[in-house]
């Protein structure tokens, strides 16, 4: 065979790979078109892809590589980037005590609007973390996830004298989504600021115990995208079927990430499995987490008909974002019980024309007694 034919051949083969890639890439979920765009453009150097950090006053401060916004990106669609960090390079015990996200211009580093921000979530290994502190039985019980900071609620603190007690040489894994609801013609970079904060006092503080809870519905398995309409009022048709589904081995399998439709609409969802209370424990503190849409999230005792705490959001009146989401902090805590049930309570009002995606969280923090005597000694 001639050189010729061979370059033509190669050529062919070459062109028909590249037209193959191009439908099987148009063919991918928005999200997936995004991390695959994000890891060409990093790997590449189009954009820059490390994380710059800066640990000297006591607050843990990074900042992401890039983000190339080029359309609309909803929730948990954007551009994100992962990053492990320790506080200190040594074991001495550290508490955090809040964190915080914004979005900033890649260039001038100049914050620019809430808008551009999916999620931040701050994950810890909980065999490494449990071991330090001799609770091995608590090893693979809980969801590893200590907090996630959203669009509404990109600031939080604990209350006074509160924090979470952590090794400075152990790892908190960051990961932060970026978001565009409303640009359709983007074309922009921008990059995430993460703050950590800590303290490095060891008396008066007391420690904290977190527990991530949110609201889970059922879906027809053998139909997922099925309408609701004839299958009940407390299922739901998801978003996908391969993340944020939860088969426990019962026959039903639940969804975290549900379609919305137009309009007004309340869901519920028992907790207690999430919660596992073995006794009594004071609630602190708690952060949510909400997409655009939701109106109130509340943290319901069936038992005694109560709400706990009842967080509310504000969403933009004049485009798609929400503008706030209410935090709970308290000093002198609230009380829950082993023998109550719990539940969230999500209430939404699908204000567009079209159907939108929903998931709703709580990140729970309780004093944790058991923690506090193996600190103190």
């Amino acid at each position: 065979m001639t050189k010729s034919k061979i370059y033509k051949f190669s050529g062919v083969f070459v062109l028909l790979c590249t037209i193959g890639a191009g439908i099987w890439y148009w063919q991918l979920p928005n999200r997936h078109k995004a991390i695959i765009k994000t890891v060409f453009l990093q790997e590449t150097g189009i954009v820059d892809n490390k994380w710059i950090i800066d640990n000297s006053h006591l607050e843990y401060k990074m900042i992401s590589p890039t983000f190339y916004i080029d359309g609309i990106y909803k929730s948990m669609e954007g551009p994100k980037s992962s990053n492990y960090i320790k506080l200190s390079q040594d074991s001495t015990l550290l508490w955090l005590t809040g964190f915080h996200v914004k979005a900033l211009d890649s260039k001038t580093k100049k914050q620019v609007s809430n808008d551009f921000i999916c999620h931040t979530n701050i994950d810890f290994n909980d065999v490494k973390y449990f071991s330090n502190f001799n609770l091995n039985e608590r090893i693979g019980i809980y969801y590893p996830r200590l907090t996630s900071l959203s669009h509404g609620l990109e600031n939080f603190t604990f209350p006074n004298g509160y924090g979470i007690p952590m090794k400075g040489n152990d790892l908190l894994y960051i990961t932060t989504e970026s978001l565009n609801h409303n640009i359709t013609n983007a074309n922009f970079c921008i990059k995430h600021e993460v703050t950590v904060d800590y303290s490095k006092k060891n008396t008066n503080i007391k420690p904290l115990l977190s527990r991530t809870a949110f609201i889970m519905l059922p879906y027809n398995k053998s139909d997922p995208y099925k309408s609701t309409i004839d299958t009940g009022k407390d299922y739901c048709v998801p978003v996908e079927t391969k993340n944020h589904s939860y088969d426990f081995g019962d026959g039903n399998v639940l969804s975290g990430h549900w379609i919305i439709p137009i309009g007004k609409k309340t869901y519920s969802s028992s907790i207690d499995g999430q919660l596992q209370i073995k006794d009594s424990l004071q609630l602190h503190a708690a952060a949510v987490h909400v997409h655009p849409f939701a109106t109130a999230l509340t943290l319901w005792d069936k038992t005694t008909k109560t709400a706990i705490f009842k967080s509310k959001m504000t969403n933009h009146t004049n485009k798609i974002g929400l503008s706030n989401i209410n935090s709970f902090s308290s000093e002198s805590g609230v009380w829950m019980f082993k023998n109550h049930e719990y539940e969230l309570v999500l209430e939404v009002n699908n204000t567009t024309k079209s159907n939108q995606d929903m998931m709703a969280s709580m990140f729970l923090f309780f004093y944790d007694a058991e923690l506090d005597s193996i600190v103190n000694k």
